[in-house]
């Protein structure tokens, strides 16, 4: 189950790790910062992986229990499926109240550091670097480029500055090496020392030949600029806690648009804890392959179902949120009719002598893994003697 639930949050984290490296890149960040936003999503993914984890980990028990007619045996002195279920539900009101205080408390809290980060980064108070061989604009007023970097940015080769002020004076700057520091009388400024090079000094007033300034070295004051505060917790409907659901969710004088996302927010994230205590079940209807075989077609199911219903609940929190559906039809009417399905699905194992869940599925995968295995089987030439075992060869 651990293992099931590793991969499941590795293969969800993989593609947005992927977007976040390029999303770093282009805003020129440092690679850590990644990682940082991914461990603020791991509580996001969780709270589908824990469920996914649960379910497989169950099924794949049940099932080595079953192709190794252990659990004929166990079936055969009387324990029946809800007497082998105590520990699988046991184990799933653990994980149901680990996942309670991931989807309530933890996630909202992790989604605003996540979006934070997300903000820092585009500000630059993360230290966003000057890209090489680009022209990168400070304080509004100053353009600087720079051809070369080494020593982790300590060391700037190939400078070229251009500043103007307020009277429309400019001053054009090129300088062989440069490398930043940071002063500390005022934090908000730091200083660009550069060695060996030149500055022309352009007034703006008609008729004045430029002054031309060499330099062997050079401090170059530079404001930062001033980075905005990040907005308090709460912009998203996301980013609530339980407690501040319930009081937007039920409070008449909040606007209705936001007590719609409230309530629909947090209808979202109950529906997926309840169908947590359903996942046994439908882990032990889907292990239990028919007699005879040894067919993986249930896995692929349990995998197929829980994440459709995830994303039925999605459309249906984007649908409620806006007041286009009311959060009974869009949550709990798909609810009511998955775990009838489920209920209907255990039914048929636990108490149909011989009965199976996805019979009518496990035939007809069957029947098209067969044609599927003659088209590529090898034609035999004519005249070549028949194979004593192939049965549908002497029939010919």
């Amino acid at each position: 189950m651990l293992g099931v639930f590793a991969l499941a949050a590795s293969l969800l984290m993989l593609d947005k790790m992927l977007r976040l490296f390029d999303f770093v890149a282009v805003e020129g960040g440092p690679v850590g910062v990644v990682f940082k936003m991914l461990g603020a999503l791991i509580p996001e993914y969780a709270s589908l992986a824990i469920p996914l984890g649960l379910l497989l980990g169950v099924l794949l028990a049940f099932r080595k229990l079953a192709t190794s007619s252990e659990l004929d045996t166990m079936r055969a002195v009387g324990l029946s499926y809800n007497r082998l279920l105590r520990m699988p539900y046991l184990i799933t009101l653990i994980l149901t109240a680990i996942n309670i205080a991931l989807v309530f408390y933890v996630q909202p809290v992790s989604r605003y550091y996540y979006e934070q980060l997300n903000y820092d980064l585009r500000s630059g108070a993360l230290g966003a670097s000057i890209k090489v061989g680009e022209f990168t604009t400070l304080a509004d007023r100053m353009a600087l480029r720079i051809e070369e970097s080494e020593d982790d940015g300590r060391r700037l080769i190939g400078i070229f500055a251009r500043v103007a002020n307020q009277k429309g004076q400019v001053l054009s700057i090129s300088a062989r090496e440069g490398a930043f520091l940071a002063t500390r009388d005022n934090p908000d400024t730091i200083i660009l020392r550069l060695t060996e090079g030149t500055i022309i000094q352009d007034t703006g007033m008609r008729g004045q030949t430029p002054r031309v300034l060499s330099f062997s070295r050079h401090d170059l004051p530079i404001d930062l600029p001033a980075i905005e505060k990040f907005r308090s917790r709460g912009d998203d409907t996301r980013e609530f806690i339980l407690p501040e659901l319930l009081k937007i969710g039920w409070n008449r004088d909040v606007a209705s648009d936001q007590r719609d996302a409230s309530v629909a927010s947090f209808n979202f994230r109950l529906v997926e804890i309840v169908m947590m205590l359903l996942m046994p079940l439908l882990a032990v209807a889907l292990a239990i392959p028919p007699k005879r075989s040894t067919s993986a077609l249930g896995v692929f199911v349990s995998i197929v179902m829980v994440v459709a219903y995830h994303k039925i609940n999605q459309y249906g929190e984007d649908v409620a949120s806006i007041g286009l559906l009311d959060p009974v039809l869009a949550f709990w009417v798909p609810f009511v009719l998955f775990a009838g399905l489920i209920l209907w699905m255990y039914y048929r194992v636990a108490y149909v002598p011989g009965g199976q869940a996805i019979g009518a599925l496990e035939m007809a995968f069957a029947k098209a893994g067969k044609r599927i295995g003659k088209l590529f089987r090898r034609r035999r030439p004519k005249g070549y003697p028949a194979d004593p075992d192939d049965t549908e060869a002497q029939q010919a």
